[in-house]
């Protein structure tokens, strides 16, 4: 088999056997792709390499190229750097499983792209570092993720304006067909599109106000990719914030 050094993200796992895993990441080269790992979970296997496949974890591998019909195969698997707080801090790990789960349920081309790769894993690390603002964060990515998926609102927000679901963009009167954010959700929305990642600490949020906005921009998110509503975590999501 052909061979290759990769870099990826991982989505989602399954057992595969009784000591491999069927492993679905997104990837530097190839976007998402399948792979199998065989011996992962053998208690022979070298120090505890199914820890690295937890989601949102970024990998360093060497893959090999399958037969047709086959999945990829994985080796020579290691952290590209060690989080510090994603595996211990409930509440950025239970981001990191909304945002794979999220990417496992939208995001299905297997050809590479390196600017979502690169929003991808430049996110896992400000989740990992973030000291302010960690519960507004999986809105934060929600919202930059549409730009990377193609339905980005189309203008910017203005004062006391709307949001039309259906146009993908902020208007002054209210839309006839009332799928629309209100006009609270609509300027967080825009606070959202124009806010750096280390400054979320400075939208001041309680559950009252995440939970509506959630409730708002799942639609928009759903017009254009009916999968999210899908999304298993989301319900862990509403507890936890």
């Amino acid at each position: 088999m052909k061979t290759y050094k990769a870099r990826g993200i991982v989505l989602h796992t399954v057992k595969y056997g009784d000591s491999g895993l069927v492993a679905y990441l997104y990837t530097e080269p190839h976007g998402r792709q399948t792979y199998l790992i065989q011996g992962v979970r053998s208690s022979r296997s070298r120090g505890n390499k199914a820890a690295l496949f937890q989601p949102m974890f970024l990998l360093d591998y060497e893959g090999a190229m399958p037969r047709l019909g086959d999945m990829h195969r994985m080796r020579e698997v290691s952290p590209v750097f060690p989080l510090s707080a994603i595996p211990f801090d409930v509440r950025k790990s239970t981001i990191a499983l909304f945002m794979a789960e999220v990417l496992y349920r939208l995001v299905r081309e297997s050809e590479a792209n390196p600017h979502l790769f690169a929003f991808l894993e430049q996110a896992v690390q400000a989740l990992d570092m973030l000291q302010e603002g960690v519960s507004n964060f999986h809105l934060w990515f929600l919202v930059k993720l549409s730009y990377f998926l193609g339905f980005y609102p189309g203008n910017g927000y203005a004062e006391e304006h709307y949001f039309d679901i259906m146009r993908g963009e902020f208007v002054l009167l209210p839309p006839s067909h009332r799928m629309m954010m209100e006009r609270q959700e609509a300027r967080l929305l825009g606070e959202l599109m124009d806010i750096r990642v280390d400054r979320l600490g400075s939208i001041a949020l309680n559950r009252n106000q995440r939970v509506p906005f959630l409730q708002e921009l799942l639609p928009f998110i759903g017009y254009h990719a009916d999968s999210i509503h899908t999304v298993k975590s989301l319900e862990i999501l509403r507890e936890v914030f």
